[in-house]
């Protein structure tokens, strides 16, 4: 219920109002059943204007710190980030990576929209980076279809770092739904985890127009200023 009030009558007619998101291919997501969006990953915001864009619900897995964060800010976007459909997992890897995985195939075993971002990270610059392969596994484990969508201009929105968004008009592209079930059982073989990841990434690369780099974009921004983050 109160997801349905954030995108149908609080954040989703505000958002949109204001910054009027143009949206192409809406149709080619389903209008029923589980199926994955994977998307390119600009802004925090792309998290925000993909669902209230969308006539589907659906939910992105967020990193748990977005959750857990103290104070009056911390109260406030635990709040939001429920309220919009956010699930908290742990990045930190191992059996906190194995609990993300199984998190992601529950939604999907329910039949719902599941959000999820390749590169496991924003691009530092804006640039599309190499993918992670959880999202092979998860696609293979599932059985479902995976939808890319390609989000532009978010990072004008909402820059890295800033505190405010900023008047820009964002866009999304919806791409055709792309079909791995010729490796279905195959999660077990790496190669075929990078192959199906990335055909993931060359579709968003065609879709955004977004430079491609094969490297993981967390390592780029490990090297960049904190204040740059």
């Amino acid at each position: 219920m109160f997801y349905w009030l954030m995108k149908n009558v609080i954040a989703g007619p505000l958002l949109k109002g204001i910054f009027r998101p143009w949206v192409t291919g809406a149709d080619n997501i389903p209008k029923q059943g589980a199926v994955i969006l994977a998307s390119n990953h600009l802004s925090f915001v792309d998290s925000v204007f993909l669902p209230i864009c969308i006539d589907r619900d659906m939910v992105f897995l967020a990193k748990s710190e977005y959750f857990t964060t103290k104070g009056i800010k911390g109260w406030a976007t635990k709040w939001f980030m429920k309220g919009t459909g956010m699930l908290p997992i742990d990045r930190s890897g191992g059996k906190a990576s194995e609990a993300s995985l199984n998190t992601g195939l529950r939604v999907l075993a329910e039949g719902r929209v599941l959000g999820i971002y390749p590169e496991g990270t924003r691009s530092p610059d804006g640039k599309l980076y190499r993918g992670r392969t959880g999202i092979a596994r998860m696609v293979l484990e599932s059985g479902v279809p995976v939808v890319p969508v390609a989000m532009i201009d978010t990072e004008k929105v909402m820059p890295i770092g800033a505190k405010w968004p900023k008047m820009r008009r964002p866009g999304i592209i919806i791409g055709e739904p792309l079909d791995f079930s010729r490796f279905q059982g195959m999660e077990g073989d790496r190669f075929i985890l990078r192959a199906v990841t990335d055909e993931i990434i060359y579709e968003l690369a065609g879709l955004s127009g977004q430079q491609y780099e094969d490297v993981y974009a967390s390592s780029v921004r490990e090297k960049r200023p904190v204040n740059a983050r």
